[in-house]
């Protein structure tokens, strides 16, 4: 079973998924929410490392958080449907995929401060 983090938005006080699962072997990372049919209220795949995704292959909407090297967000994708592709950042060491409508409800910004625990 995979173990399950809690990605919280320290800046805003806001809970960003409660049960997020790692990805961070080169087999876990390809492979990724592909298969999947959606995630739960909550649920994410924290991408480690990651400079960039894509939803080709998914069956749903995504939104997508990219993180530096210290957990802070550099970049935000609302609802990237199927089959689209993120930027590629340098700066980016890893991603967060969430539910569609997470980054609105966690009220998470570019320049806040993460935590994954």
């Amino acid at each position: 079973m995979a173990l399950m983090l809690r990605a919280v938005n320290i800046t805003r006080g806001t809970m960003v998924g409660d049960c997020v699962t790692v990805a961070d072997t080169s087999v876990s990372r390809a492979v990724g929410l592909l298969g999947k049919r959606g995630l739960d209220a909550g649920g994410g795949l924290w991408i480690r490392p990651s400079s960039g995704v894509h939803t080709v292959g998914m069956k749903f909407t995504i939104d997508v958080i990219g993180l530096d090297r210290e957990l802070r967000v550099i970049k935000l994708w609302k609802c990237l449907r199927p089959f689209r592709l993120t930027s590629v950042s340098l700066k980016m060491r890893s991603v967060l995929e969430l539910p569609s409508g997470a980054i609105d409800e966690s009220k998470t910004q570019v320049g806040d401060q993460l935590t994954i625990s």
